[in-house]
């Protein structure tokens, strides 16, 4: 699927099986590949092929990035078809194991909460919160769902703010406040026949379908390619014609750099950074019947790579390591110019 194809003109089945096709030729890249894969079938109602993979990726002794996460993934699917006792299990083996990635307490979070297991949602969000937010002064944006939601069911719930309720608006970034967004109430204002109440209502909902959209929408991102120093070097040396596109390793970087401020101040969205290996890209190119020395096949390399789920989100946060794999965070790396404005 392209990044730019809307929804609802996805076959999804199809692309569900392209890219388990995919995840058969690259199994390396198998768990994001069948992620993906699930998602779709669960779209497209085919939720026992959808469990179907996530088991796949459990059963295949592979040592998974994020088991945590297929794992409520797979709980958040089989209660949407009768298989609550199941997926609860798996829920509470979640929240015992206390995973420091904030996607798989947000999923089952959001699960409890979307079959009306209020208490039980905000004691996951909760659970969450404290252990990822405790003693930071600035929330990664990854944990910014779990602020949100916390939030969202503490107004359902009729519960007084907390501090943690007072950094979740501080993150918020709709013109619509979270107290507004999030009160329960609003349903009823749908019934009303003053035109302005409608009106209202129907801008609040507007910026609540976009927080949904940028939520959902995961398409792979436009990448810019990076090798690493070691890589770079035996890659030029293997394909002199190489040099060309690379006279340093310097420059490399500082051009990745360049060009993803550049795609971003256009307007681009959802950018990445893939880290390209020399015997990958030469497999590639055999694939493709094309020399390694061809440097059109450059970017067609990166947008495999992302394709594949190999793509990092850029920006990184200005405290996390720099993409470039110098061991300085980003803000003080790459970054520095963007920290300074």
């Amino acid at each position: 699927m392209r990044p730019d194809t809307p929804a609802e003109n996805v076959d999804h089945i199809n692309e569900a099986a392209r890219l388990e096709r995919t995840a058969d030729r690259y199994p390396e890249d198998a768990e994001a590949l069948l992620l993906r894969a699930a998602a779709h079938r669960e779209l497209a109602g085919e939720r026992p092929a959808a469990t179907a993979l996530y088991d796949r990726l459990l059963t295949s002794g592979a040592d998974l990035d994020n088991p945590h996460l297929v794992r409520a993934l797979k709980a958040s699917n089989l209660w949407e078809y009768g298989h609550e006792a199941e997926a609860r299990a798996i829920i509470d083996g979640i929240r015992t194991a206390s995973p420091r990635d904030p996607a798989p307490w947000v999923i089952v979070a959001e699960a409890l909460e979307a079959h009306d297991e209020l208490e039980q949602a905000h004691e996951t969000f909760t659970e969450a919160v404290r252990l990822l937010l405790t003693g930071v002064s600035e929330p990664p944006r990854a944990t910014h769902p779990l602020l949100l939601g916390r939030h969202r069911v503490r107004r359902m719930l009729g519960a007084a703010h907390d501090e943690w309720d007072a950094l979740a608006d501080s993150v918020h970034r709709l013109p619509i406040g979270l107290d507004e967004l999030h009160d329960p109430k609003r349903v009823w204002s749908l019934g009303s026949e003053n035109p302005e109440e409608l009106e209202a209502e129907i801008l609040r909902l507007r910026a609540e379908l976009g927080a949904y959209r940028e939520a959902l929408s995961r398409p792979f991102p436009v990448a810019v390619l990076h090798w690493p120093t070691d890589e770079l070097t035996e890659l030029t040396e293997a394909y002199p014609d190489l040099a060309e596109e690379y006279p340093s390793y310097e420059a490399h970087l500082a051009t990745i750099e360049a060009a993803l401020r550049e795609l971003a101040a256009s307007g681009t969205p959802n950018l990445g950074i893939v880290r390209g290996t020399v015997p990958s890209y030469e497999a590639f190119a055999a694939s493709e019947l094309t020399s390694p020395s061809d440097a059109s096949l450059l970017p067609q390399y990166a947008t495999t790579l992302a394709a594949r789920g190999r793509a990092v989100a850029w920006p990184p946060e200005r405290a996390e390591a720099c993409w470039c794999g110098s061991g300085r965070a980003y803000g003080e790396c790459h970054g520095v110019e963007a920290s300074s404005h």
